[in-house]
């Protein structure tokens, strides 16, 4: 038996993760405003590419709006990841003419611009908000510091989170000072503010409120609950309550929603520049007439051009040949020119992906475009692919961080991908999320004097042809947010 070293040869088929095709898998993911903020990167990186200011040219006809009139196959991420893809600039420019990327033009010339507020950048904070009602007030200089002070020590919510005595310490004033300060301070947009607690916080718009119902009996009774039993509130406890209070509870139950109409948290609207988050839409979904047309959403995406100095340079350079460092440079800007082209292919390749996708959701979810979340059916990632005959993978891929705005609200595309439970008389099912939207509609349609448990929610959807455990009915109320039946019922 031979045991000595020998040669093999062997055939194996493999992916090779190559940069390209790495690039084109993060542009796949990338989402609009994030896609804009990748370009701006790479047009810093690499000389060859600028950005073009003309504007973009109409897609010819029969041609989706942005291409350059080639196939949907070829591109990197249409499940082919394994495929060579080696461009050549000479015939590029021949073929194209440097189109570059242009995003895709406004379907609708005569459509009404976008107000200015779709584009602002931060919301109103709470402390300029503040700041504008303290230098306005007839506050002395001296009080108008203490003011400044009370101002930087709220939080989110508008609490202040420092005592009396610790705030006149640290300035260096009377207490008498800051406490009359902050008197007047409480009494700023929106009520509530600059309180050191939930109950003060309550109290304080309950004082303010201009209802003579917070004047009479069943005001004074909410001031009770506030002063000591906001935990028996929480908890729907109206028996115990009228039990402790001696009241009737028909009375501890409207004081119990007078208290519902305050505001816990007064500063939360106000919210930090920081946690303003703007949904821009990488797909729009407009309905023209009977039909519902697919738009990507390239606005906020730069149009892509190869720098003419360097295309120029090439072509003189290719005329003369050349050697050493002219061969170095030549070398190097073809390197560049080739990693341009590929980002230019990747990024149409994914809005080529991006529409296809959108495409099949709005044929197989045609009855929620139409009526709403009732209507949405459940749909998996891999009914799509196979449909549109691209890897599940890509599917996920060209979802990920995605908003469609639709005639219906926008939504982020992975909301699509629901699981279901089966309906009688349908073959498509219904989606969790219309199961959500049926026991929605159960409990605002109850008697609140005998509200549906979760084993009578469970009979009417039954009854509608939903048929689902009293477990599940059970999640998905929670899930909503909804309280069981003795929480919900009333007196």
């Amino acid at each position: 038996m031979d045991l000595g070293p020998k040669l093999v040869q062997q055939q194996t088929q493999k992916l090779i993760m190559t940069p390209e095709l790495r690039q084109a898998i993060t542009v796949l993911q990338l989402s609009a405003t994030e896609l804009a903020e990748f370009l701006a990167e790479q047009v810093q990186s690499n000389p060859v590419l600028e950005v073009r200011a003309e504007a973009a040219t109409p897609a010819a006809p029969g041609q989706e709006p942005g291409g350059d009139g080639e196939g949907e196959g070829g591109g990197p991420a249409d499940g082919r990841e394994g495929e060579k893809f080696d461009l050549d600039w000479q015939e590029y420019f021949h073929d194209r003419s440097d189109l570059g990327y242009m995003p895709a033009p406004e379907r609708d010339p005569d459509r009404e611009p976008r107000s200015v507020d779709a584009y602002l950048s931060e919301a109103p904070r709470l402390q300029d908000h503040l700041h504008l009602q303290l230098n306005l007030s007839p506050l002395s200089a001296a009080d108008r510091q203490i003011g400044e002070f009370l101002i930087g020590m709220l939080d989110e919510n508008g609490y202040l989170r420092t005592s009396i005595e610790e705030a006149a310490q640290n300035l260096g004033v009377p207490v008498e000072d800051v406490e009359r300060v902050h008197r007047a301070f409480t009494g700023f947009d929106p009520l509530g503010v600059g309180a050191r607690d939930l109950a003060e916080c309550l109290r304080l718009q309950l004082d303010a409120m201009p209802s003579d119902k917070a004047r009479t009996a069943v005001g004074d009774l909410a001031r009770r609950i506030i002063d000591g039993h906001l935990e028996d509130l929480g908890s729907g406890r109206v028996a115990r309550l009228a039990s402790v209070l001696g009241a009737p509870a028909k009375q501890v139950q409207e004081a119990a929603d007078l208290i519902r109409t305050l505001d816990p948290k007064p500063g939360r609207r106000f919210a930090d520049s920081n946690d303003v988050r703007y949904i821009v839409p990488d797909v729009i979904i407009e309905r023209v007439e009977d039909e519902y047309v697919v738009i990507v959403n390239d606005s906020a995406v730069p149009r892509l051009g190869i720098n003419q100095y360097y295309r120029r340079l090439l072509e003189e350079g290719g005329k003369g040949g050349g050697g050493g460092q002219l061969g170095e440079a030549r070398a190097y800007v073809e390197s560049r020119l080739n990693s341009a082209l590929w980002l230019i292919r990747a990024i149409e390749q994914r809005r080529r992906t991006l529409y296809r996708v959108t495409e099949t959701v709005v044929r197989l979810q045609r009855d929620f475009l139409d009526h709403g979340l009732r209507h949405l059916r459940p749909m998996s990632l891999k009914q799509v692919a196979e449909i549109i005959e691209m890897h599940e993978s890509t599917v996920s891929r060209a979802t990920s961080n995605k908003y469609v705005q639709t005639p219906q609200g926008t939504f982020e595309l992975k909301y699509f991908f629901t699981s279901g439970v089966a309906v009688a008389g349908e073959a498509a099912g219904i989606s969790s999320e219309g199961v959500k939207r049926h026991i929605q509609d159960l409990v605002a349609g109850e008697d609140p004097k005998r509200p549906l448990s979760d084993e009578a929610l469970t009979r009417r959807l039954g009854q509608k042809g939903i048929t689902i455990s009293r477990r599940t009915v059970a999640k998905y109320r929670d899930e909503m947010g909804l309280p069981p039946s003795p929480r919900r019922r009333r007196l």
